[in-house]
C-alpha cells in the first residue's frame, strides 16, 4: 500500500506527518516507523505523526510513534507541525485558526497565528512525584530540587508532567554536558518508572533560558516543546526565572508562558512544511 507522507519540522525536531482520518487505526505500524525515521536507511525523523479522526467532541486525534518505536503522551513541536499538516489538508490559507487535538495527554488547542508561529494551549503542569510518575518524593509531593544520583554526581532535579515525564536540572553551562553518554542514563533511572524526558537548563537571564534535551525513546533532539514547559516551570518553582520567558533551543527559540491567571502553559514557535512524498 502507497502512503502519502509530509515531512515538518519544528525547530530542528522533525517529523513524518500521515493522513489518517479515513481509520482510527494506525496505517503505519511501530516497526515500519522505526524504519521510516532512520536517518540512512528511512526518510528520517524523530517521529511519525498521525492525523487521526477526532474523539470526544475534538477536531482531529494526534498519535506519535517515536523513532525507537515507542508511543509518548504528546509532543509540543509535533502538535505545532500537526496544526501547519491539517491546515494543508484541509486548504485553509487563514491565520488565526484554532484546533481542538485529542491527544493521550488531554486535549491540546494549536492556534496558527498571523505571522506562519502557532501558538498552542499546552494546558496545566502536573507537579506531583505520582503524576510525574516518579519515586523521588513521597506520592503527594512535589519534587523540587531533590538530589538524584546519575553517571556518579549527584544532581539536584526538579519534575513536572506535561503529559509526559520531565527530569530538569540548572547547570552552568549546557555546552558542558556529555548529553549523548548521561542522557540514557537519566531516562532509565529507575527513579521513572515509565522513564523521562531530560532538560539540562543554563539560566541567561529572568527571561531566557538556555536547554539541551535528552528525550525519551528519541534521544538527542534540536528542540522539545513540551520539555520547554517543563523547564520554564522548574525555572519559577526554583526562583530562576519569569513566568515567561525565552527558551532557546539548539534549533531555535519557544516563547513560554505560565499564564499567571489560570496557571496554564502557552508555547509558541515555528513550523515549516519540508517536503512530501509517498512510501511505496
Amino acid at each position: 500500500m502507497s502512503i502519502e507522507f509530509v515531512k515538518y519540522q519544528g525547530l530542528g525536531n522533525d517529523f513524518i506527518l500521515v493522513d489518517n482520518r479515513a481509520s482510527s487505526e494506525l496505517i503505519v505500524s511501530p516497526e515500519q516507523a522505526i524504519q521510516l525515521c532512520d536517518r540512512h536507511f528511512g526518510i528520517g525523523a524523530d517521529g511519525v505523526i498521525f492525523a487521526l479522526p477526532g474523539l470526544e467532541g475534538t477536531d482531529y486525534t494526534m498519535r506519535i510513534i517515536n523513532s525507537d518505536g515507542s508511543e509518548p503522551e504528546m509532543c509540543g513541536n509535533g502538535i505545532r507541525c500537526l496544526a501547519g499538516f491539517i491546515a494543508d489538508l484541509e486548504g485553509n490559507n487563514s491565520k488565526n485558526v484554532q484546533y481542538h487535538i485529542h491527544t493521550l495527554a488531554g486535549v491540546i488547542s494549536p492556534q496558527i497565528l498571523a505571522d506562519g508561529q502557532v501558538k498552542v494551549d499546552m494546558g496545566l503542569p502536573k507537579l506531583l512525584a505520582k503524576e510525574i510518575p516518579t519515586t523521588l518524593s513521597s506520592p503527594e509531593q512535589k519534587v523540587i530540587n531533590e538530589p538524584l544520583e546519575v553517571a556518579g554526581k549527584t544532581w539536584l532535579v526538579t519534575c513536572v508532567s506535561m503529559g509526559n515525564p520531565h527530569c530538569i536540572t540548572f547547570v552552568e553551562d549546557v555546552a558542558a554536558i556529555d548529553l549523548a553518554v548521561i542522557g540514557t542514563q537519566f531516562e532509565h533511572h529507575p527513579a521513572f518508572p515509565q522513564k523521562t524526558n531530560t532538560e539540562f537548563i543554563q539560566v541567561v537571564g529572568r527571561d531566557r533560558l538556555k536547554m539541551r534535551v535528552w528525550e525519551r525513546g528519541a534521544g538527542i533532539t534540536l528542540a522539545c516543546g513540551t520539555g520547554a514547559c517543563a523547564a520554564l516551570v522548574a525555572g519559577v518553582l526554583t526562583g530562576k526565572c519569569d513566568r515567561k520567558a525565552t527558551v532557546e533551543l539548539p534549533g531555535g527559540d519557544l516563547l513560554i508562558e505560565w499564564s499567571e491567571p489560570d496557571q496554564r502553559l502557552y508555547m509558541t514557535g515555528a513550523q515549516e512544511r519540508v517536503f512530501a512524498g509517498i512510501i511505496s
